[in-house]
């Protein structure tokens, strides 16, 4: 089995070919990156029209560099939910009107599933090993972060064992870049700085580190770094931005290690999987591969090409899907909701 699958959530424009068995044969992203910065995050119609404008020229380049053309696919498997409708409605467009030219059937995939499932991804000597089911995830991103138990490759097989109330944290370190004067993305610029400096020259307090939890919140420590800001003298030092870097990821790296660790604990489970974007912070992965081999738990982490957005982990996804016997009509809506179940609620108050 062969398919071609196609990712247009947010701000990167992907096509990847993948096998059944979850072998990359071509992954094309059109990065966003330059068009946004500017403006301190995604622009939603901005993101819209660069899709429109390139998903041709990269589904075409996919289907060059797999040496197949699309009559040789076995499907076509798309982003629907959730996402930007706006830039999702590009990626399915496109998809059904490939599928039906081809005369092959149409998947549509929940992105959440795709980093999901990304573990299983083969790229080569750096992918890790594939789990066994059932296993925990920290889906971790710009919009999303939460912590499952995946009993099988279905939406009707995973729990949500609990999620942010809030930002996500991938949203928390871009606000936090943001609040330095470090630009657009935040995500790997913290990452870098907070290499260089000293966490215990800034004091931040973990966000919602009660144990017991598996509940998220990180708009907290993102009011703490604002605070911190306005008190401090402009323009800001350099050694002073990167300590509040490093206390900063600390904190939020801490608190997620220590929560999923807690769920495979919880859960009877031996196996943890990285997902989504932020599984890409390097402290990230180093606390949980500590924490996890401390308590006896197996971590496994994607390659970083798996973990940021990216249309082979879609293409298996619908591969998996087109396995079980699943497709999907012409009547295949773009929706921002997931189709995995929610159990944490949004916002304060009592639970």
């Amino acid at each position: 089995m062969r398919v071609l699958g196609i990712e247009s959530s947010c701000d990167e424009t992907g096509a990847a070919v993948v096998d059944g068995e979850g072998r990359v044969l071509s992954d094309v992203v059109h990065s966003q990156v330059a068009l946004h910065a500017p403006y301190g995050g995604v622009v939603p119609e901005l993101a819209s029209r660069d899709h429109l404008k390139n998903i041709g020229p990269v589904v075409r380049a996919a289907l060059a560099a797999a040496g197949v053309r699309l009559e040789d696919v076995d499907g076509v498997a798309v982003t629907n939910r959730p996402g930007l409708v706006g830039a999702l409605l590009v990626g399915v467009q496109a998809a059904k009107g490939l599928a039906w030219a081809a005369g092959k059937p149409l998947v549509g995939v929940d992105h959440l599933m795709g980093h999901l499932l990304s573990v299983f991804v083969r790229r080569g000597a750096d992918d890790a090993p594939a789990p066994r089911f059932p296993f925990v995830c920290l889906l971790v991103s710009g919009g999303h972060t939460a912590i499952y138990r995946v009993d099988a490759p279905r939406p009707d097989a995973i729990a949500e064992l609990g999620a942010t109330r809030d930002d996500a944290a991938g949203e928390a370190f871009d606000k936090v870049a943001k609040l330095l004067g470090l630009g657009y993305p935040g995500g790997p610029v913290v990452d870098r700085l907070a290499a260089t400096g000293d966490a215990s020259h800034v004091k931040l307090s973990p966000p919602m580190a009660a144990r017991g939890s598996l509940e998220m919140s990180f708009s907290g420590i993102k009011t703490q770094v604002a605070r911190l800001v306005a008190e401090q003298p402009q323009p800001l030092g350099e050694a002073w931005v990167a300590d509040v870097c490093a206390s900063f990821q600390a904190a939020v790296t801490g608190v997620l290690a220590r929560k999923v660790i807690d769920a495979a604990e919880q859960e009877h489970v031996d196996e943890v999987v990285l997902g989504g974007g932020v599984a890409a912070n390097a402290e990230l992965r180093r606390r949980v591969w500590e924490l996890g081999e401390a308590r006896g738990v197996r971590v496994l982490v994607p390659p970083l090409a798996s973990c940021t957005d990216n249309a082979a982990m879609i293409a298996y996804a619908g591969a998996v899907r087109l396995s079980q016997g699943q497709a999907d009509g012409w009547d295949l809506v773009a929706t921002s909701r997931t189709s995995l179940e929610r159990k944490t609620r949004k916002g304060r108050g009592s639970r």
